[in-house]
């Protein structure tokens, strides 16, 4: 049943609109298949039924185990066609940090693929295989009779916790409608957009990703997983599959900034975001650059401005002004006003403010306060960041108040790291910290204290972290020491952690030192991208603290180095020195037969 209220339509109710309207219009396209909105609608529908027969239904959630793909796009629409929220999770999340956040969760029905069922553990609730040929009972096609109200929850997404669990944050149909709505005003949405699918699901930029485009009948596209990881594989496809409209996570959307763009590329803007962004577009782009700021708790994004061209004169690029119905405010400790031009807390409230914390209300009650400056029973989320009002009303952001960091666009509690690195039965205690590599990133340093007569190493480390936490939340260095350096208050004096620069990081015992020229070149380089003192030919570049971002640039520096161009999946199929060292002879060799 339609709402009769344009203004409270729902999500469901304007892409069911869509479906109608156009059905033989692409909604998604995947490696060349393309999924027609009369499909999606037809399949969401589907699924939505056996999800109520199931036990799915207002304030309930549905779990979703999947990878970016149309499959993803399908069964987060029919979780909230059958009226549940969705939780989405990442595949590469470790299987004990997944089993933690569906038991938290609490989901009538995961939905998932057979291939993805052996990473889940058993539990209260139901499982869908969306490959599964038992089907069960042929359902109607047409959606379920479901209205939800604004204030019924749409969707979950876990973060990070400082309690060294993930902590999962409730986000109500009003609060997604408004970030819809605000975003085809401000973009000038229409059915002839075309945006990529980027983000894991389990980041809640995939929210932004897709709802605005689907509700506005655009197509979403989604890119090949390396292809999202690399700079100019990501510029050619985007060019290519004539995007009109992305979001590109802030470290990469910087690199993307310094490449060379087709006149003629579609692309009109380019949003980002998640993190600090140091750079200005250089002028001559044929696309604006648009910053934004959100945390999950208030609905990706809170605030939103345009970044014009030209080099950093003073400070950083803003992160712009606060978006439709959402109210900013730099407060002091006693949460009064500041004016313009002095530092303080940044508090956000109205529509994108999150319900709070599944199963958390003393930590709701926490970060979630009564608005002093709203109607009566509102509240206002402390981000715990500096900020500072401009003159203009725009905001800069300044940092952490406390020790949470992101890094590439993630956000993360060093003491849930601290809290996997105690299962370690070696480490007696530790710290973990963020400080800049040689690259000028952020990246995640530890500090561990052995067990009396424990031998520590960076393998047997990352190897228990990986258990337990996802690749972005592995630390890049681990330092010794006898003891934490502590304050007169008894917590870890980070001023007074050393840094990587200034004394021994942990190395594993089997060094195997370079033999050939081409690995005593090479050693060196990925020493010196991963920031560490030496690198053994049996090393492995991801288990050393490398990811897709500084593949990138391994990639870019093996050109200047070698002269070969090699792919960036070279890395990973081949990611210690010695195989790495054998494919670039192997293309030396290729190319002195071709001369």
């Amino acid at each position: 049943m339609p709402n009769d209220d344009p203004a409270r339509r729902s999500i469901t109710e304007l892409i069911a609109e869509r479906a109608n309207s156009t059905p033989a219009f692409p909604a998604v396209v995947e490696d060349g298949e393309r999924l027609t909105y009369g499909a999606l609608d037809a399949q969401a529908s589907l699924l939505a039924h056996r999800l109520r027969a199931l036990g799915a239904g207002r304030e309930r959630i549905v779990a979703l185990v999947l990878p970016r793909s149309a499959h993803l796009v399908v069964a987060a629409l029919a979780a909230l066609r059958a009226g549940a929220a969705y939780a989405p999770f990442d595949l590469a999340t470790p299987a004990e940090r997944l089993a933690a956040m569906l038991e938290d969760a609490e989901p009538s029905v995961v939905v998932t693929r057979a291939t993805y069922g052996p990473r889940l553990t058993s539990g209260a609730w139901a499982t869908v295989m969306l490959d599964s040929e038992a089907e069960g009972p042929i359902q109607p096609t047409a959606a379920p009779e479901i209205r939800n109200e604004p204030s019924d929850l749409a969707y979950v997404i876990y973060t990070s916790g400082s309690t060294g669990r993930p902590k999962g944050v409730e986000i109500t149909h009003a609060s997604l409608l408004n970030l819809v709505r605000w975003h085809h005003a401000e973009f000038a949405v229409t059915a002839a957009d075309r945006a990529p699918l980027l983000a894991s699901p389990g980041f809640d930029a995939s929210v932004w990703e897709m709802w605005p485009y689907l509700a506005a009948g655009a197509s979403l596209h989604v890119a090949p997983e390396l292809t999202r990881m690399e700079a100019e594989a990501l510029r050619d496809w985007l060019v290519a599959q004539e995007i009109t409209l992305a979001f590109v996570a802030t470290p990469l959307a910087e690199r993307m900034l310094t490449l060379p763009w087709p006149a003629a590329t579609r692309l009109r803007t380019l949003l980002t975001g998640a993190d600090t962004l140091h750079h200005r577009p250089p002028p001559g782009l044929p696309f604006g650059l648009v910053n934004n700021y959100g945390p999950t708790e208030c609905t990706v994004v809170a605030t939103s401005g345009i970044v014009p061209p030209g080099p950093l004169a003073e400070g950083l690029p803003s992160i712009g002004w606060p978006i439709a119905n959402v109210r900013a405010y730099v407060l002091d400790e006693r949460r009064r006003l500041l004016p313009p031009g002095q530092d303080g807390e940044l508090y956000l409230g109205g529509a994108g403010v999150a319900r709070g914390y599944r199963h958390l209300p003393e930590l709701t009650a926490e970060r979630f306060v009564p608005d002093p400056f709203g109607p009566p029973g509102t509240r206002l989320y402390r981000t715990g960041d500096r900020a500072r009002c401009q003159p203009d009303g725009s905001l800069a952001f300044l940092g952490r108040l406390d020790e949470q960091v992101k890094i590439r666009g993630h956000r993360i509690e060093p003491d849930e790291i601290v809290a996997a690195l105690h299962a370690h039965p070696g480490v007696e205690t530790g710290a973990v910290t963020a400080l800049p590599g040689p690259d000028g990133e952020l990246r995640l340093v530890a500090y561990v204290v052995a067990q009396p007569g424990a031998s520590l190493t960076p393998t047997a480390l990352r190897a228990t972290l990986q258990a337990r936490l996802p690749d972005y939340m592995l630390p890049a260095v681990f330092i010794p020491l006898d003891t934490l350096p502590l304050t007169a208050s008894g917590k870890v004096d980070r001023e007074r952690l050393p840094t990587p620069e200034t004394v021994e990081t942990l190395c594993d015992p089997e060094f195997v030192a370079p033999r050939t020229v081409v690995e005593n070149r090479l050693a060196p380089l990925v020493a010196g991208l991963l920031g560490v003192g030496r690198v053994g030919v049996s090393d492995n570049f991801f288990l050393l603290g490398g990811h897709s971002l500084l593949g990138t640039q391994l990639i870019a520096r093996l050109r200047d180095a070698f002269g070969v161009d090699l792919p960036l999946r070279t890395i990973f199929d081949h990611p210690t020195v010695a195989d790495l060292a054998a494919e670039i002879e192997q293309a030396l060799l290729r190319r002195m037969e071709v001369a």
